[in-house]
């Protein structure tokens, strides 16, 4: 009988992907990943503002049998390194993770869409005041990429995200500049106390 451990999917998650694909490479200790996730820019694509984030993840990939410890390594003055490997399933779940995050849209729950949600519960006015901000940082944010590629001398494959996050933050930037149009042009508006009222007066459709 399979147990619940051996058919339960090693869950998928943006820092296991990068950690796999590094080790992909060759073994290392955790130290090295973080630099090479640093070096690399792709700290802005995976969140390693924990220091102990990769730890954790690497904790996970080899209790599912994804990595493996390979060596330790003693230096003076230094703490041990733990070498790690990744494991035949290790790339196999790899490619196939790749395979999916590329054909298939995840859902996600990005902050901003769960703010637009609750737009009503602050006036129009001060919703285009802070919207106004948001371009103008969506904004800059495309300036510095733009700086940053044409100076860039890797080869375009090793930049590809930072293309798309140009192409997010022009697309997401554009609409925003749209919406405030709407606003202030008043084909959008609402009234924060009415729509409080209307909220309250319409039947639970929970039962």
């Amino acid at each position: 009988m399979t147990s619940e451990a051996t058919e339960r999917e090693p869950r998928r998650s943006p820092l296991a992907l990068v950690v796999l694909a590094l080790l992909a490479e060759s073994p290392m200790h955790p130290y090295r990943m973080q630099r090479l996730i640093a070096e690399r820019g792709k700290d802005r694509v995976v969140n390693i503002a924990q220091r102990n984030s990769i730890h954790q993840t690497l904790a996970r990939l080899r209790r599912e049998g994804l990595v493996e410890e390979m060596e330790e390594q003693y230096h003076q003055r230094r703490p041990r390194r733990i070498v790690y490997s990744i494991t035949g399933t290790g790339r196999e779940l790899l490619q196939r993770w790749m395979a999916e995050m590329l054909a298939r849209p995840a859902r996600e729950f990005p902050e901003f869409p769960a703010a637009l949600s609750l737009l009503g519960l602050h006036s129009p006015e001060d919703v285009v005041a802070r919207l106004g901000e948001r371009a103008n940082a969506l904004e800059r944010v495309v300036a510095e990429l733009d700086a940053e590629l044409e100076r860039a001398q890797v080869p375009r494959v090793l930049l590809i995200e930072e293309e798309y996050r140009r192409a997010m933050a022009v697309a997401e930037s554009d609409w925003v500049r749209s919406l405030i149009a709407e606003i202030e042009s008043g084909t959008l508006w609402w009234d924060t106390v009415e729509l409080l009222a209307w909220s309250r007066s319409t039947p639970d459709s929970g039962g």
